[in-house]
């Protein structure tokens, strides 16, 4: 696609002056007076197949003038036109139990950068980093828990982490590797000893009362699990949706809205986080009983979403919408958030990995790409508010590869819960599920010099990074590969997902299919080496005859014809599938 001089001209323009306006620290933003965004996507068509595709780190903002003369500003642009956030395989990061660097048994800032190159090197060709291009640090805020999601602080870092000099520190170190950074935003409520909610409560007659949720009795009712929503105080009942420490913000009032734009600059401009997770998103706005996905929470976000877009249009949210697919969507077919995270098929992932059910697995991948807008929603597998896989999966390392198989090959964003990829245990309640990094066999596992905050899992003398890495069948093997895979092979990161037919039950067999390549996913759920099987597909994205190699596994493969559907009929193979086992083949046409 190509621009006119005059309209590139009249864009340049549009930007510097809205840029100039975003970075002044004196402007604030009132919801009402922020246009809804619109985007449209400008992609190219490489005119070759390539047989390894690397991430491309070019960005060509698309535009689109509405009818007025506010310029919009569009989506940064990745592989095929897809924004980076659609390149990246994100690693969900506990700074508390990462790594400590200066011996007071608690995870640091520092303590990340020492261990930066296990989790990407900043060099492509080596196998001996994860390989993952994001992290998304838990809150680093401070807080009088040891989670951090009470927050008391907004502009600072928790002091058990290190100096907010020493946060830029590790953005700067990460950004050199080519990794994004993101931290969670806690914009629902804050910490009951946060000084705004000390005034609000002792003193009434102050501005920011009215900055939370007060009745003067008690309503009554209960939250949305049945929980108790209402607390007493000295100046009356407050609303706190979580428990009685995090009393909700109340953003019908606008000052609330402008305090928060600020902190979503702060952190954007000044300090240079590359986007946000955003907590407990659904429950902004309550309107009485009506305690989550109110019209008022939607609207707050799509002016949070041209705000912040403003200010650093590559900027990414991804949003904590904990409900089924049909009400998330809702948030990110709009203008609200880029990604939201797709609890569904977390849970129909691990579930049906669980009982070998290939056939449901499926169809779950399926649904979730036809519900979703392409490139809108963020895989996992647990995360740290559930039960880590490994104890779902009672210790089960095939179960494991598999659901790791599925989670790097399938659509989405992939995020990866920090121990994850060497099969960390984790039982509730949530510090059992949040202890410390198993980096060796060594005392306290390698994490710190002394006894640290959450006692290490009892089997980390097996089960750690160092055992790990020297042997090429180990869980983190399979991480490491699989993620290097998914990074060389764009129709993996941003691939159109069709499902294909077999008649052996235990397959997975699934295309992916981009602008440069098309690639025929093959997971075997069973217990037993599979061959012999025939795969279909009624209607597809085919053309002509193709040959099929490996990308991972082996065998020999008969050439494929494409029916007039653009499917293919009674594709069979001798080759095998192992047991619990991954192929992945590549179709050159010709």
């Amino acid at each position: 696609m190509t621009v006119n001089k005059t309209f590139r001209l009249t864009l340049l323009l549009w930007f510097l002056l809205l840029s100039a306006c975003s970075s002044s620290k004196a402007v604030t933003v009132q919801p009402a007076r922020i246009l809804p965004s619109i985007v449209q996507s400008v992609r190219t068509v490489p005119s070759t197949v390539q047989s390894i595709v690397t991430l491309t780190s070019t960005v060509q903002p698309a535009y689109t003038l509405p009818g007025t003369v506010q310029p919009v500003i569009g989506l940064p642009q990745g592989t095929d036109g897809y924004a980076w956030w659609n390149d990246t395989v994100f690693y969900e990061l506990f700074v508390r139990s990462f790594y400590d660097s200066n011996g007071d048994g608690i995870g640091d800032f520092n303590g990340i950068i020492e261990k930066l190159d296990y989790l990407n090197d900043g060099n492509p060709k080596t196998t001996t980093d994860l390989g993952v291009t994001g992290i998304w640090l838990m809150p680093i805020n401070p807080s009088p828990s040891y989670h951090g999601f009470d927050v008391t602080d907004y502009y600072d870092v928790n002091p058990d982490y290190g100096t907010l000099d020493e946060f830029k520190n590790l953005l700067k170190e990460c950004h050199s590797r080519g990794m994004r950074v993101i931290i969670d935003l806690v914009l629902n409520h804050t910490s009951i000893e946060h000084p705004w909610f000390i005034e609000a409560r002792d003193q009434p007659q102050s501005t920011r009362h009215d900055w939370y949720i007060w009745t003067e009795t008690n309503p009554g009712y209960l939250g949305p699990w049945s929980e108790r929503v209402w607390y007493p105080s000295s100046a009356g009942y407050y609303y706190a949706i979580f428990w009685s420490g995090m009393p909700d913000l109340n953003y019908k009032n606008d000052d609330v809205t402008d305090e928060m734009y600020n902190v979503t600059r702060f952190w954007l401009q000044d300090v240079g986080v590359d986007g946000f997770r955003l907590d407990a998103a659904r429950h902004l706005i309550e309107l009485n009983q009506i305690q989550a996905d109110t019209q008022m929470t939607h609207q707050w976000w799509a002016n949070f979403h041209t705000y912040y877009k403003g200010i650093k249009p590559m900027a990414m949210t991804v949003g904590e919408v904990m409900t089924t697919n049909y009400e998330v969507v809702n948030y990110v077919n709009g203008d609200e958030f880029d990604m939201a995270f797709n609890f569904d098929l977390a849970s129909q992932t691990v579930r049906n990995i669980s009982g070998w059910n290939a056939g449901s697995l499926g169809a779950a991948l399926q649904r979730s790409f036809n519900q979703f807008s392409h490139g809108t929603y963020a895989t996992f597998l647990t995360n740290h508010d559930q039960e880590r896989v490994m104890s779902v999966f009672v210790g089960n390392q095939d179960k494991a590869k598999l659901a790791a198989s599925v989670l790097l090959t399938a659509p989405g964003t992939p995020f990866i819960y920090y121990g994850e990829e060497i099969g960390m245990t984790g039982n509730k309640p949530d510090e059992k599920i949040r202890t410390p990094m198993l980096w060796s066999a060594d005392k306290y596992a390698g994490f710190s010099s002394i006894s640290p905050w959450e006692s290490t899992n009892s089997n980390y003398e097996q089960f750690n990074v160092a055992s790990e890495s020297s042997d090429p069948n180990s869980l983190l093997s399979l991480y490491r590969t699989l993620i290097k895979l998914r990074n060389e092979h764009a129709a993996l990161r941003v691939g159109d997902y069709f499902g294909v037919g077999s008649d052996n039950r235990s397959i997975l067999p699934f295309l992916r299919v981009s602008k440069e390549e098309t690639l025929l996913v093959l997971i075997n759920l069973s217990k037993k080496t599979l061959s012999g099987y025939t795969l279909s597909l009624k209607q597809g994205p085919l053309s002509g005859s193709y040959r099929l190699y490996p990308v991972l596994g082996e065998g020999n493969y008969p050439s494929l014809v494409a029916n007039a559907n653009g499917g293919f009929d009674s594709y069979q193979t001798t080759s095998e599938i192992p047991a619990n086992g991954l192929v992945i083949l590549q179709l050159i046409g010709g």
